[in-house]
């Protein structure tokens, strides 16, 4: 499968967890930012050289800037599973020695997602 037609695109979509506390943040300029961290799971690895496989996660520091989103993003805590749509972005600034960079997602919409019932759940909700 190719690319017929060059396109440049910087969408991103993550699922997952929050993991510590979301942060607002004013910054130097006086800008808001509301900052959180996603963990997001990769899935199994393939098997290595031992037959195991293994489990890993990916955290992702995402930042809101909206008021909205700003505001959404607060209301959040530990451990909730949300929606994350946005662009990659790489960030500059300067501390101690030097020059500084790290990438995190610039989110453009945030949604809480709620688990799934599992049947067994669901049974008990109806019976009880």
């Amino acid at each position: 499968m190719g690319i017929t037609q060059t396109t440049h695109t910087n969408e991103v979509l993550l699922a997952g967890r929050v993991s510590g506390e979301v942060a607002e943040r004013t910054l130097p300029s006086g800008d808001l930012v509301v900052q959180l961290r996603l963990v997001v799971p990769r899935g199994d690895q393939p098997a290595r050289g031992n037959g195991s496989c293994r489990a890993t996660v990916d955290t992702i520091d995402v930042a809101c800037w909206s008021s909205a989103l700003r505001r959404k993003a607060l209301r959040l805590r530990e451990g909730m599973e949300v929606e994350v749509r946005g662009a990659l972005r790489r960030r500059f600034w300067r501390a101690g020695g030097g020059p500084v960079s790290r990438y995190e997602v610039e989110a453009r919409a945030l949604r809480r997602q709620h688990p799934a019932v599992s049947p067994v759940d669901q049974q008990q909700t109806m019976s009880g």
